[in-house]
């Protein structure tokens, strides 16, 4: 079975030949569904939150770990946490499925390899 965010969305078939109008709403009722989704788990993001306070606390560290695009948006996010926080450069962290070479080009099949996050993870510490 295809992960669901490997899945293509039936609403986007038709991209290349849709109106720029048509692109934008379907773009925005696509959006919805994050902020939904948000509403519904507020109390388990406020866990999250809460834990990653604690670890600050307890000098410990925020990774944000991704592959892909996700993968440069939580690198992107970290590297901000310190000049717009002040934040110790060491507590947050981003780290992407492929190394630094994934940030600028697609490391297909990076994301797959457990051995290689672990390893990552274990390194940062």
């Amino acid at each position: 079975m295809t992960k669901i965010t490997e899945q293509r969305n039936l609403l986007s078939e038709n991209l290349d030949i849709s109106d720029s109008i048509e692109i934008l709403k379907i773009i925005n009722s696509e959006d919805s569904i994050l902020h939904k989704s948000i509403e519904k788990n507020l109390d388990k993001i406020n866990k999250v939150v809460k834990n990653v306070i604690t670890s600050f606390n307890n000098n410990g560290s925020l990774y944000y770990i991704g592959a892909g695009t996700s993968g440069r948006l939580g690198v992107l996010d970290a590297s901000e946490c310190q000049p717009t926080f002040k934040a110790n450069i060491n507590m947050v962290q981003g780290i992407i499925a492929g190394g630094v070479k994934a940030l600028y080009q697609s490391i297909e099949g990076a994301e797959d390899c457990y051995e290689d996050g672990v390893a990552i993870v274990e390194n940062k510490k």
